[in-house]
């Protein structure tokens, strides 16, 4: 396998091989066909950024098989605990992480020039990352999670070149059942019209804007209403005829602003959505997007999401991931028995450690969250007589983050430390002098901050998972059928894929999904027995992996109170 440094300059692409070879200058319209004649060799590609180049290479019809993506790889080393020491970069281009990239959502007039690495820099990075893994006591694990993270990159340009296949004409059938027909002019559908009346009428404000928090505030305290944020959850606590009107107007207003007809127009095109996935966008190394929003398509709009004439969607999520994750994370062998089969929370009852699946679900979910209060603090203690080993390494992470030390992912992502403020706080309340309120506040930032660390494990390994598990499935999709008539990915959401493929090659889609699966489970974990369930259906569209229900439920987005509270 030859390795190659590619530089990408405005107008040309620079090339070398690692092994010395001569420098090649292409211009940017010339070096798909080289690019083409290279990967037929086996090349792997080292580049600052996959997405300087390769979105020009998929629409010229050139596939890579696997690239180094520097800056992905280099927010993981530069904060590691896996190292020794980082690597060494002096070169500012590199500080920059994934995350910071995410927060440019769109480009203005003030956004910061387009900055590239050279030649010169690409090699010398690539270098520094090699010999700093060379020597880690996890090199194994940390080269298994950079070749993922790069992997991800790859993915992430393939999807947005694929796009997920979507009916704009049952996207705008479903919006007007719901709304009304758009209309013509802008302003509100009529349905949301009809609704404001309502609200304005059992307020007894004509004038009432309820999409401005402050003013809905001020209205429902005239009306006697003791509100202290207009959230929906709170609101639907609350007795008074505006409320059921006013709680429908708020979900379906949500609904047009993020996926109403001005969403279709701008993110889909050709039949496709193509929203822009940004690879460890978030620090535990999720994704994030920079437009689009695919990551909250609601469930209600799933019936666009439909395959092409002669081809179907193989949808699959992992079932309850972190807490199958955390099993394996501990070797705690009972948890990964309660973990066999489709349902880890039955499991729970069926182990006798809780009396109902629903008490299951809010102790684990208590257990990676850090519940303390409520139902979830009170089941917290049956967990930890249970499960150990696996409560023992959740807490031991929150203990970690109260303390501001940093902690670390199963393959070697490690978190942020606090910030100055954090620490400031932290100093203020351990001087002799501090008072009770600076005590608690202090006590209270350590608890948030272990909160934090506690899920970061957790979620973080997850992610690495599902890394692995589409870079595998990705290459496993890649040998099914020839160019034009192949299984390909076209929707990631942390623990659930989408594959578009033809109606004959659905059952082997699906092996390849499953076979992805144990694979991945095997390179994280090794002979550790852990079932990591996957929830499979191949369907003609996403919207049959949902049972029926109420339509203003489906839309029932907006995040509850967490079981913490």
């Amino acid at each position: 396998m030859e390795e190659i440094a590619v530089a990408v300059e405005d107008d040309r692409v620079v090339l070398q091989g690692l092994d010395g070879a001569t420098r090649q200058e292409l211009d940017r319209d010339e070096a798909p066909v080289r690019f083409a004649e290279l990967e037929r060799s086996g090349a792997r590609w080292i580049w600052a950024e996959t997405k300087d180049l390769y979105p020009e290479l998929l629409r010229a019809g050139i596939r890579l098989e696997r690239c180094v993506d520097l800056r992905l790889g280099h927010a993981i080393l530069a904060r590691s605990t896996y190292l020794t020491e980082p690597p060494a970069a002096t070169d500012e281009f590199w500080h920059r992480s994934p995350a910071d990239l995410a927060e440019d959502e769109q480009p203005t007039l003030l956004a910061r020039p387009v900055e590239r690495a050279d030649l010169d820099q690409v090699i010398a990075e690539h270098r520094r990352q090699t010999e700093a893994v060379a020597g880690s006591p996890h090199r194994g694990r940390l080269r298994l999670l950079l070749a993922a993270e790069s992997a991800g990159a790859l993915i992430a340009a393939e999807l947005h070149h694929h796009g997920l296949p979507f009916d704009v004409a049952v996207h705008d059938r479903q919006l007007t059942g719901l709304l009304g027909p758009r209309p013509r002019f802008g302003g509100r559908p009529a349905v949301l019209e009809g609704l404001l009346g309502e609200v304005r009428s059992a307020l007894r404000l004509p004038s009432l804007n309820p999409d401005s928090p402050p003013e809905l505030l001020r209205a429902l305290h005239t009306a006697g209403l003791d509100a202290t944020s207009t959230r929906q959850w709170e609101l639907s606590k609350l007795d008074h005829p505006a409320i059921a009107p006013l709680l429908t107007y708020k979900k379906l207003s949500r609904l047009l602003a993020a996926n109403g007809w001005g969403w279709a127009d701008q993110w889909v095109h050709d039949g496709r959505f193509r929203p822009d996935y940004v690879p460890a966008g978030v620090v535990t190394g999720r994704w994030a997007t920079r437009g689009g929003g695919a990551l909250q398509i609601p469930k209600l709009l799933r019936g666009a999401v439909t395959a092409d004439p002669g081809w179907r969607l193989v949808v699959a999520d992992a079932a309850q991931l972190e807490p199958r994750v955390l099993a394996a994370m501990a070797s705690d062998h009972r948890l990964a028995r309660a973990a066999r089969g489709g349902d880890l929370y039955q499991g729970l009852v069926d182990e006798r450690v809780v009396e109902t699946r629903a008490k299951a679900k809010v102790a684990m979910l208590g257990a990676l969250y850090g519940a303390t209060t409520g139902e979830s603090g009170q089941l917290m203690p049956r967990l930890i007589r249970a499960y150990p080993r696996a409560t023992g390494l959740v807490e031991d992470a929150a203990r970690a983050g109260e303390r501001g030390e940093v902690v670390t992912t199963w393959l070697g992502r490690s978190s942020p430390p606090p910030g100055e403020s954090w620490a400031r706080v932290q100093s203020a309340a351990s001087d002799a002098e501090a008072g009770p309120a600076e005590q608690r506040r202090a006590r209270q930032q350590a608890r948030d901050w272990g909160r934090f660390t506690r899920n970061f494990v957790v979620q973080g390994t997850a992610a690495e998972w599902a890394l692995c598990w589409m870079a595998d499935l990705r290459n496993r999709l890649a040998g099914l059928g020839p160019p034009e008539q192949r299984p390909y990915l076209v929707y990631f959401l942390h623990d659930e894929i989408i594959v578009h493929t033809p109606d004959s090659l659905a059952e082997q889609a699906e092996q390849a999904v499953r076979e992805a699966a144990a694979t991945a489970t095997r390179l994280m974990f090794g002979s550790f027995e852990i079932d990591l369930a996957l929830d499979l259906a191949t369907v003609t569209s996403y919207a049959e992996t949902e049972p029926a229900a109420d339509p203003v439920e489906l839309l029932d987005a907006e995040e509850e109170p967490a079981v913490l509270d």
